[in-house]
């Protein structure tokens, strides 16, 4: 058997005055999932007045039970500083993976969930368009 190749995890920040984005690709596993808590306690910590951190998924390409957890911790790092997180452009494996472990609903946004990217989600059969273009920071 053949392992595939491991990717690491790029996290490219686009931060303003009162929002921050961090543009994520590769992949979110044990391996690389500290790295993205770090640099998202590293934005909030440099951006005490920051009211939305958008964490754009579209270049995800796998996410694992350490990735989800580290998602929960950045969860749980925004709510106490008041922070609104958006997950956004998630591909559908990582709806997939929201849904299968119960926290999707902690990544909705008002008005019901973010569509993912492109296609159709396997489980539900419903039709996912993006959410269009991002905020101008």
């Amino acid at each position: 058997m053949t392992a595939l190749p491991h990717q690491l995890l790029t996290v490219t920040p686009e931060v303003g005055p009162l929002r921050a984005r961090l543009r994520l690709g590769g992949d979110l596993d044990y391996g690389t999932s500290d790295e993205l808590v770090r640099r998202v306690r590293d934005t909030l910590a440099a951006q005490p007045e920051l009211k939305d951190l958008h964490l754009d998924c579209a270049g995800l390409l796998l996410c694992d039970s350490m990735g989800v957890s580290a998602l929960l911790q950045i969860h749980r790092d925004t709510t106490a500083r008041r922070v609104r997180l958006h997950v956004e452009d998630r591909p559908a494996f990582l709806n997939r993976i929201m849904r299968i472990t119960g926290i999707l609903h902690l990544f909705e946004e008002e008005g019901g969930q973010l569509p993912a990217r492109g296609g159709t989600d396997e489980a539900s059969a419903e039709p996912r368009t993006s959410p269009g273009p991002p905020p101008s920071f």
